[in-house]
């Protein structure tokens, strides 16, 4: 079971630390997303990577829409991996929908993990006007959809430099529009629609594990006021914000996302 689990998800392991803190891409991504930052804290920490069932080089034969029809359904690959590697006390670190996908599975198992990083975290994409602006008209994302169904390539030349943003830094934006385009077409279409229509407002009072939120300073996917909002809405939090554009800031400013991270990780340890 523990093999099946590891090669499934493409697990791998580097460290010399005792504690683990395991690292979880956001959509279209993979764990490779991760190089800049992981490097910093292998010395100190079991370093955990792996990739969602149908992303990177996981076993796409393990897919299954039903499963993956919701956030439980990756959030139920998280607790695989604890239960495969035998983990306790965990720090979980997810960039965009992983931040909610790993608070799923601490809210499900929340002696599995000591502490949430979130990184770009978004509970719900949509507008809800006027108690809620998650940015993002039903409209929009249905017709990001159709687009995805008919000019997929199209779309992730559309979509990657949205999200990556550093115009003078073009490499990024192909980078992620080529992790785009190794996607199952079809996987992606519907891990996009899990992700940018789901509602996970109602969840964030049920996360009783302490939470550090990393927000940029100018996120065109999760804005300021979500990563506000968030915040709000967990007792045992703290946010960080930083100087940086676009939504992946441990591609295009990881010195500052790791720096956020480790501070906020000595600190719980003071």
């Amino acid at each position: 079971m523990e093999n099946r689990i590891l090669s499934r998800n493409n697990v791998k392991i580097y460290g010399e630390g005792e504690q683990s803190i395991l690292f979880a891409h956001g959509f279209g991504c993979d764990q490779n997303m991760w190089r800049f930052v992981t490097p910093a804290f292998e010395d100190d920490y079991k370093v955990v990577l792996f990739d969602y069932v149908g992303s990177g080089k996981s076993d796409v034969k393990a897919y299954n829409s039903q499963r993956y029809s919701s956030l439980k359904g990756y959030s139920q690959d998280v607790i695989d991996i604890l239960d495969a590697l035998e983990l306790e006390k965990t720090i979980f670190v997810g960039h965009s929908v992983s931040s909610m996908i790993g608070a799923l599975a601490a809210i499900d198992q929340p002696g599995r993990f000591e502490s949430l990083v979130m990184i770009g975290p978004s509970p719900c994409y949509l507008n809800f006007p006027p108690e809620y602006f998650g940015g993002y008209e039903r409209d929009t994302i249905l017709e990001l959809l159709t687009l995805m169904d008919k000019n997929y390539i199209g779309w992730a030349n559309f979509f990657a430099p949205q999200i990556m943003q550093n115009e003078d830094r073009l490499e990024l934006s192909k980078e992620l529009e080529e992790s785009f385009c190794s996607t199952d077409p079809i996987i992606a279409r519907e891990f996009a629609e899990v992700t940018f229509l789901s509602d996970n407002r109602n969840d964030l009072p049920k996360i009783s594990t302490p939470t550090l939120i990393v927000q940029c300073s100018n996120d065109p996917i999760a804005p300021v006021e979500i990563g506000k909002y968030v915040h709000s809405k967990l007792e045992k939090s703290d946010i960080e914000v930083i100087s940086a554009s676009g939504h992946c800031p441990h591609l295009s400013h990881p010195e500052k996302t790791i720096s956020v991270i480790e501070g906020y990780l000595r600190s719980k340890n003071k």
